[in-house]
C-alpha cells in the first residue's frame, strides 16, 4: 500500500488500481472544525489537479483537488453524516472518496510521507 501527498495537502492511498483520497492531518489543522463536506458522485470522471470535493469549516470553504485521474467508485457517506471525521481521523476514517486509477504513472509526481513532511515544514 502506497501513500502519496500533494502540495494542496491531499493524500492518496493506493491499493491495486483503487485510490482512496482525503485531506492531510496538516490540512484539517489549518481548516479548523469541519462542518460540511460535498463529495463527488459515483461514476464521475475526475482529472488530476481538478476540483473534486468541497470541505467547509468554521473558518473557510476549500476545494479538494483530485491527486490522480480516475472514475469515482465510492464516496464516504460516514463523512457526509459526520464531517468531524475529517478532523478526528483525516487519514483513516475521514477519507473523502475512492477512484479507479486511469493513469497510475501520475502517482510518480506526488510526494511520499517524508517529502510531504519536509514540504509542510518549509512552507509554513
Amino acid at each position: 500500500m502506497t501513500v502519496k501527498y500533494t502540495k494542496d495537502h491531499e493524500w492518496v492511498r493506493v491499493e491495486g488500481d483503487v485510490a482512496t483520497i482525503g485531506i492531510s492531518n496538516f490540512a484539517q489543522g489549518q481548516l479548523g472544525d469541519v462542518v460540511f463536506v460535498e463529495l463527488p458522485e459515483v461514476g464521475r470522471v475526475l482529472e488530476q489537479g481538478k476540483e473534486a470535493a468541497v470541505v467547509e469549516s468554521v473558518k473557510a470553504a476549500s476545494d479538494v483537488y483530485c491527486p490522480v485521474s480516475g472514475t469515482v467508485t465510492e464516496a464516504n457517506q460516514a463523512l457526509v453524516d459526520d464531517p468531524s471525521l475529517a478532523n478526528s481521523a483525516p487519514e483513516t476514517d475521514g477519507w473523502f472518496f475512492k477512484v479507479t486509477l486511469s493513469d497510475p504513472s501520475q502517482l510518480d509526481a506526488l510526494m511520499d510521507e517524508a517529502a510531504y513532511a519536509a514540504f509542510v515544514e518549509e512552507s509554513h
